[in-house]
């Protein structure tokens, strides 16, 4: 059984210009496929997602951000919450809109919501985890998880946010690679 336990209510909920604030994040791990033609190890990345308590389709951990936390941590907060995952959090992928047709109250009476997700790179799946009765985990490629997805704004941050972050650091690395592999021929020759 998890010593975790979900937060609960709506007292310490952050809200902006009738928006209620809320932090998600996209988890992901590398997963080898195998070795390819010169030997070296394929690696693909994989997102989780999890049920949602409230219908079909999958989606990414998310919820309120708090008055006592700062956004990163209300992010970690609900991966551990309802995907039962620990890592680390990366750059932000963007804020992204939506309309809760469930969530509506005196300082948001439309449901308006604007969220900020972020990549998390997972270290640790736990065994038991606060949602873990309510939500049911799965790992997929972008693809998978692109027609998955429940709602068009997570889509948009998997799609525009995350593949978009993703190819950036993959560009990075491959110039830190070849960097370090190829370097200045001018200090060879002294």
């Amino acid at each position: 059984m998890s010593d975790l336990v979900a937060r609960t209510g709506r007292h310490q909920q952050r809200y902006e210009a009738g928006h209620r604030l809320v932090a998600g994040c996209i988890p992901f791990k590398y997963r080898n496929t195998g070795e390819n033609s010169d030997g070296a190890y394929e690696k693909v990345v994989e997102v989780l997602m999890i049920s949602t308590t409230s219908g079909p389709g999958l989606v990414f951990p998310k919820g309120g951000w708090e008055n006592d936390e700062t956004v990163q941590e209300a992010a970690i907060r609900e991966a551990v919450e309802e995907a039962g995952v620990q890592g680390d959090i990366m750059d932000c992928l963007g804020h992204y809109f939506f309309k809760s047709k469930t969530l509506q109250d005196e300082l948001s009476p439309e449901g308006l919501s604007k969220a900020a997700m972020f990549p998390l790179l997972v270290k640790e799946e736990l065994e038991f985890w606060p949602e873990q009765n309510n939500r049911r985990r799965s790992w997929h490629s972008i693809p998978e998880a692109t027609e998955l997805c429940r709602h068009q704004w997570m889509k948009a941050a998997l799609e525009e946010g995350f593949s978009r972050w993703f190819a950036e650091q993959m560009i990075s690395n491959q110039k830190k690679e070849n960097h370090l592999i190829s370097p200045d021929s001018s200090a060879d020759q002294e």
